[in-house]
């Protein structure tokens, strides 16, 4: 069996696989409270079964909630002896557009910024590199009419065309992404500098 969650936006998905069948989803639209909703969800959707690989959501997204599914990963992992790999919670939000051609992920960030990625939506094969830009610098950096995500409508605007489709990742697209993007190592992927910064000694 294969686990999968994600908990990077307003969101919290989970879905459970036997071999390429997904056989229980769960996906919630909570805001805020993923720390206390994550492990009962799962457990609801294990229903006593375990898992001997898991996949989680690492960013980019909300920095909270990426480390609350990550230090659920890592825990359950370590209590099932479970491999645990990473996955671009982008590639999972672009697998769910249902659509051909090119979709653009857009997830807003902080400081008024997005996090922005193209993807061929047949493949969720990622077309440009993971940026983290204003909306008028995110506006110039993507070319696909479809816009999806949080950060959807704010890029649309900017950009003055296209379809904005706000929408969430669903664990029960984890096997749609290509290998690369579900064997990250599971640790968060920010795409920003932190904001805290080293001062250096006089």
């Amino acid at each position: 069996m294969l686990l999968a969650f994600d908990t990077s936006s307003a969101a919290c998905t989970a879905a459970l696989f036997d071999g390429d069948v997904c056989v229980a989803q769960r996906d919630e639209l909570i805001g805020r409270g993923h720390s206390e909703r994550l492990v009962p969800m799962i457990a609801e959707l294990l229903d006593g079964r375990g898992a001997d690989c898991i996949l989680v959501g690492v960013g980019p997204g909300s920095f909270t909630g990426i480390r609350v599914a990550i230090a659920a990963a890592h825990g359950l992992a370590i209590g099932w002896n479970a491999e645990l790999h990473g996955m671009s919670s982008l590639a999972l939000l672009a697998a769910g557009a249902a659509n051909d051609g090119a979709v653009a992920a857009a997830v807003v960030g902080g400081h008024g910024e997005l996090f922005v990625q193209q993807f061929d939506a047949m493949t969720a094969e990622p077309t440009t590199e993971l940026r983290n830009l204003v909306p008028d610098e995110a506006a110039r950096f993507t070319t696909a009419s479809l816009v999806i995500g949080s950060g959807a409508p704010r890029l649309v605007d900017a950009r003055g065309s296209g379809e904005a489709r706000e929408a969430w990742p669903s664990a029960a697209n984890a096997l749609k992404l290509p290998q690369s993007l579900r064997s990250l190592p599971p640790k968060p992927v920010y795409a920003r500098a932190p904001d805290a910064k080293v001062r250096e000694a006089a």
